[in-house]
């Protein structure tokens, strides 16, 4: 069959056998796709040191006779984003985003803008632009929405009362309804995660407009830490599964 022209961003590449990799892509066109590329490990000259996590890449795949995952047959280097790899801290915060994307999205999946915030946010992380701590609020935030579980912080989730009736500043996450309790329906939920009106609001921020708009809100060192707090909480209890990478990146942030 011909080849299958895409362009993609790696989330990630186990190896298979003594010389074959699977990389699982998540392009532009047909959303995620795993793909065989034989002897990657082997020979340098068909992928010269380019199947790297979060590489975004021009890829050619074929369909083997019958049944069976599709070939690796080209790729070519679009974005390495080498500097993220050269520092721990940013490697860890985008092996985060590129698993919450391979966890949520299914084979052939496709949604655009999900593919124009990885690439964003990894871009700005390679330019040093914004922190990684905030470029992950701002993804992650977005990332919610475009799956469809998007916290509601407008109101309390138990009593219905408006966030800007809440008299006082400080409010509680409530993970299973999706959203946060006042002081006086917290003693209904189980955790008893703070996080402060002002911080809400300011996520809320990041949630709408452009991607660009969004990225020039600043956060107090405060609002950083919960604003992680709440997420890195959030998201892994509505994707059903605790992504393993942000286990490393929380002790890589320890340091």
């Amino acid at each position: 069959m011909p080849g299958l022209n895409l362009t993609a961003i790696v989330l990630r590449r186990i190896e298979f056998g003594d010389y074959d990799l699977i990389v699982t892509l998540y392009s532009k066109e047909n959303g995620k796709i795993s793909a065989i590329a034989k002897s990657a490990k082997k020979s340098m000259k068909r992928f010269p040191g380019i199947l790297e996590p979060f590489s975004e890449l021009d890829v050619v795949l074929s369909k083997p006779k019958g049944k069976g995952m599709p070939i690796l047959k080209e790729a070519t280097l679009v974005n390495p984003f080498f500097r993220i790899r050269e520092n721990i801290e940013k490697t860890a915060y985008a092996s985060y985003w590129m698993e919450m994307i391979y966890l949520w999205m299914a084979d052939g999946a496709h949604q655009y803008d999900l593919y124009h915030l990885a690439k964003y946010v990894l871009s700005e992380l390679n330019a040093e632009k914004r922190s990684g701590a905030m470029l992950s609020i701002l993804f992650q935030m977005r990332f919610l929405s475009l799956a469809g579980f998007g916290p509601n912080f407008n109101e309390c989730r138990c009593c219905n009362t408006q966030l800007d009736k809440i008299t006082r500043q400080t409010v509680y996450a409530d993970l299973p309804k999706g959203g946060v309790a006042c002081e006086n329906c917290a003693p209904q939920i189980r955790t008893r995660m703070p996080i402060s009106k002002g911080t809400l609001k300011q996520m809320l921020w990041l949630d709408s407009g452009s991607l660009e708009r969004a990225n020039r809100v600043r956060f107090a060192p405060l609002a950083i830490r919960e604003g992680l707090l709440f997420l890195e909480a959030f998201v892994p209890y509505h994707l059903g599964k605790k992504p393993r990478s942000l286990k490393v990146l929380r002790a890589v942030r320890k340091l």
